[in-house]
C-alpha cells in the first residue's frame, strides 16, 4: 500500500510539474489580480530553423484588462482624468460606457502590461477593476498567416479558425481547469488516458523554415507589385520527403488583428483550397508519361505548323508561330502547345488519363491543412471528345490545386515517387512520447530513368531557353518550366480577355552534383 501511494504521488507530481505546468503557472498568475473570462490555455506552434532550432509561431501571451462597473462608479469624470495619465483613453467613449448605469461590466482597456495594471489598481477607485487575461499571440505577425490561421470565437467558445489552428485544434486546445476533482481519481484517469493512447494534447513543430518562408513572401510581394497581380502564391517542398519548407499566399493578414479584415477570403489558403488551370507547367507531366511508355524520347520530332485542328477546333501555340521540325526538347524550350498535343496523341487518351490520375491531380494530396479540395478532371473522365485531352496536355481545361501540381512535379525530382506533402514535423505530446511525421511515398508514377530524363530536359530549358540562358550557372543545375493559362470567366463559359495565371516550377535535379 505504501508503494502504491508513493507511485500515485510521484505520478501526480509529474502531471502537475511537467504535463500541466503551463496551466498551473497561468492559474498562479491569475491570483495576482482578478481573473477575466478571456483567460485560456493552448499549445504552442513552432517554426523550425535549418539548424533545428524552434522559433515560436503561435503562443500564449498574458496581460491585463481594465474594466469599470458603471453601477458603482461614483465619479466618471474624475476617474477618466486619473486614468488618462496612465493609459490613452477616448474621453467620449469612456463617458459613454460609464453612463450605462444598468451594466456592471465595461472593458475600457485591454492587453496591458503588469506595470500599467499595478498603477491602475493602486488608484483604488471603487468600480474600477483590473483583471488578468491571456490571448493567442503570433510573434512573427503576417509570416505564414494563411498556413497558421488564428484563434477566434465560434459561438461562445475560442477555437482554431482556418489553417493549422483549425486542423490541429484537438491537439493544441486545452480543457478548462475548474472544480474539485478527487486527487487519486484524476491521477489514475490521466495515467489511463496515456496508457490507452487516448490523449494527444501538446505542441506542434512545423517543417516550415522561417527564413525560407520570409524570403518566399518578400519575393512574392515584389512579383505581385511588379505585375499588379490580384494574388500571388508559392510553395517550397522537399521532393524526397514531401516536407513543406515554405507556403504562402498574398495578400496575407496579421492573425494578431484578424478582425480588422472585412474580406474573409483572405483567411483561406488558395494553395490547398482553390483549383486553377495551371497552364504549361503541365507539359512536363504529359511528356513524362509519353516517355515512360516508350512512345517518345527527347529527340523525337514532329512538324509544327503553329496550330493543330481537333474536333473542329483550332489549338495554336502561345505566339501563333510555326517552328517547323521540332523535337520534344524544343516543345519544352519553346513551350509548344502543339508538341504537348502530339505527345498526348502518341500516348493515347486512355493512357494519358491513367497517368494524370496516378499523379494524383484529381485527388486530395492528404496534406495536413484544412479544407483541401480535389482537382477537377471530370471533363476528361466524362467527355469522349479528343479536344478535352488536347487542351489538358498543356494545362488548360482541367483545374488542380497548386499543392497537387507541386506534388506531381516533385516526383520528377524524386525518381518518379509521389510523396505525401506535410507541414507538421512533430507533435510534442504532453507526458508521452513525441509523435514524429515520417515521409510517406504514395506510389511510383514513372520509372526512375524517366524522371532523370525529364530532369535533364528541364535543366536544358533553364540553361538554354529561359531568357536565352541568361541565368545559367556553372556549378548548379535547375530544372524549370514556365506556364501561362487564361482565366475562366466567373460563372460563365469561356475565358476572360487580358487576365492570366502565370506559373513557374523549379526543382534541383538529384542527378547533378553541386560544389
Amino acid at each position: 500500500m505504501f508503494f502504491l501511494f508513493a507511485l500515485v504521488l510521484v505520478s501526480r507530481l509529474f502531471f502537475v510539474q511537467v504535463v500541466k505546468r503551463d496551466i498551473y503557472t497561468n492559474s498562479a498568475n491569475k491570483q495576482y489580480i482578478a481573473t477575466a473570462s478571456e483567460n485560456f490555455h493552448r499549445g504552442s506552434i513552432y517554426f523550425t530553423t535549418k539548424d533545428d532550432q524552434l522559433i515560436s509561431a503561435a503562443t500564449i501571451k498574458n496581460g491585463f484588462q481594465a474594466t469599470i462597473n458603471p453601477k458603482i462608479l461614483a465619479d466618471a469624470e474624475t476617474t477618466y482624468e486619473k486614468l488618462s495619465k496612465i493609459i490613452t483613453l477616448d474621453r467620449n467613449d469612456f463617458l459613454k460606457k460609464a453612463g450605462k448605469k444598468n451594466d456592471p461590466y465595461e472593458i475600457i482597456a485591454r492587453r496591458l502590461d503588469s506595470e500599467t495594471a499595478e498603477k491602475i489598481k493602486n488608484l483604488d477607485i471603487k468600480g474600477l477593476s483590473v483583471f488578468s487575461e491571456s490571448w493567442r499571440y503570433y510573434p512573427a505577425g503576417e509570416l505564414a498567416s494563411r498556413v497558421l490561421g488564428f484563434v477566434g470565437y465560434k459561438g461562445d467558445s475560442l477555437t482554431g479558425r482556418y489553417g493549422l489552428e483549425q486542423y490541429y485544434n484537438a491537439i493544441v486546445s486545452r480543457d478548462e481547469e475548474g472544480g474539485f476533482v478527487n486527487f487519486f481519481a484524476e491521477t489514475l484517469a490521466e495515467i489511463k488516458k496515456i496508457v490507452s493512447g487516448g490523449t494527444e494534447r501538446g505542441d506542434i513543430v512545423l517543417t516550415i523554415e522561417p527564413s525560407v518562408q520570409s524570403n518566399l513572401e518578400k519575393n512574392l510581394k515584389k512579383t505581385a507589385e511588379k505585375f499588379s497581380a490580384e494574388m500571388a502564391g508559392g510553395i517550397i517542398i522537399e521532393p524526397q520527403t514531401g516536407k513543406i519548407l515554405a507556403m504562402a499566399a498574398l495578400p496575407s493578414f496579421n492573425p494578431n488583428s484578424y478582425s480588422e479584415n472585412t474580406n474573409l477570403s483572405v483567411f483561406m489558403n488558395p494553395m490547398v483550397e482553390n483549383v486553377f488551370e495551371m497552364g504549361s507547367v503541365m507539359k512536363p507531366l504529359t511528356l513524362a508519361a509519353a516517355i515512360d511508355q516508350g512512345k517518345i524520347t527527347a529527340e523525337t520530332t514532329y512538324y509544327d505548323k503553329g496550330y493543330v485542328d481537333i474536333d473542329n477546333e483550332r489549338i495554336e501555340n502561345f505566339d501563333g508561330k510555326a517552328k517547323g521540325t521540332a523535337s520534344m526538347q524544343d516543345v519544352l524550350n519553346s513551350s509548344l502547345n502543339t508538341g504537348a498535343v502530339f505527345a498526348m496523341q502518341k500516348l493515347g487518351r486512355e493512357n494519358f488519363l491513367k497517368y494524370l490520375l496516378a499523379f494524383g491531380l484529381d485527388k486530395k494530396t492528404g496534406i495536413d491543412l484544412p479544407e483541401e479540395v480535389p482537382g477537377m478532371l471530370s471533363n476528361l473522365i466524362k467527355s469522349p471528345r479528343e479536344i478535352e485531352y488536347a487542351t489538358a496536355s498543356f494545362g488548360q481545361g482541367i483545374a488542380v490545386t497548386p499543392i497537387a501540381m507541386v506534388s506531381a512535379l516533385s516526383s520528377l525530382a524524386n525518381g518518379g515517387f509521389l510523396m505525401k506533402p506535410y507541414v507538421v514535423r512533430e507533435i510534442k505530446i504532453d507526458g508521452a512520447k513525441d509523435k514524429k511525421t515520417e515521409p510517406e511515398a504514395k506510389t511510383q508514377v514513372i520509372k526512375k530513368e524517366t524522371a532523370e530524363e525529364m530532369s535533364r530536359m528541364l535543366s536544358r530549358v533553364f540553361d538554354e531557353a529561359l531568357l536565352g540562358g541568361t541565368y545559367k550557372m556553372e556549378r548548379y543545375s535547375v530544372a524549370v518550366k514556365t506556364g501561362t493559362a487564361q482565366m475562366i470567366k466567373e460563372g460563365q463559359k469561356g475565358y476572360t480577355e487580358g487576365e492570366y495565371i502565370h506559373a513557374f516550377s523549379a526543382t534541383r535535379p538529384p542527378l547533378t552534383q553541386s560544389f
